[in-house]
């Protein structure tokens, strides 16, 4: 995959897509549905802290684990906040060209690709389980799509990624990336 695209911009567009999202968590709505079949809102967000705390491991370590973070404990929606600041900073400061991933190196650049993808489209479901028509933004979503067609890939889909749905040719780019990572409206 060639980088052409300034990651650093397309994390930071994400995060703050996302963090619109976040922001309208109502409290006590952690059981509601998302449009992660097998996810509550709390599991979402406790996955979307979890994404976040390895983005920032990479930015400051060079370095993923494969194990998941301890779950945050607490208010979620404040945690998500709390960590997107820390990975701008984290990102603001300069991060190295690769980073280990288990044992397998990888471009920083890519990691912020994937990690805008992940973060704007979970973003989305969020806002999707709480009620709010908030479409990822044109611009970030057609940004966004030819990475995604990049990282997800025929073997994904069932485990991580639902099938494509189809949506009409002329389809706004957020509908047509929801839809490439088998959202459908």
């Amino acid at each position: 995959m060639t980088m052409t695209t300034d990651c650093g911009a397309l994390l930071e567009r994400s995060l703050a897509y996302a963090l619109g999202s976040v922001a309208a968590v109502p409290p006590g709505s952690l059981e509601r549905a998302t449009p992660c079949a097998e996810w509550a809102l709390g599991e979402l967000l406790g996955h979307l802290d979890d994404s976040l705390d390895a983005l920032y491991e990479g930015l400051t370590g060079g370095r993923i684990g494969l194990s998941p973070a301890v779950p945050t404990a607490g208010d979620l929606a404040c945690a998500f906040r709390t960590r997107a600041c820390a990975v701008l900073g984290a990102w603001a400061a300069g991060p190295g060209e690769r980073v280990l991933v288990g044992e397998v190196p990888l471009d920083m650049r890519v990691m912020a690709a994937v990690g805008a993808v992940e973060i704007a489209v979970h973003g989305w479901d969020v806002a999707r389980s709480c009620g709010l028509p908030r479409p990822v933004p044109g611009a970030l979503a057609a940004e966004l799509l030819p990475l995604a067609r990049c990282v997800v890939a025929a073997e994904d889909r069932g485990v991580r990624f639902a099938a494509p749905v189809a949506v009409p040719p002329h389809a706004e780019p957020g509908d047509r990336l929801l839809a490439f990572l088998g959202r459908g409206r």
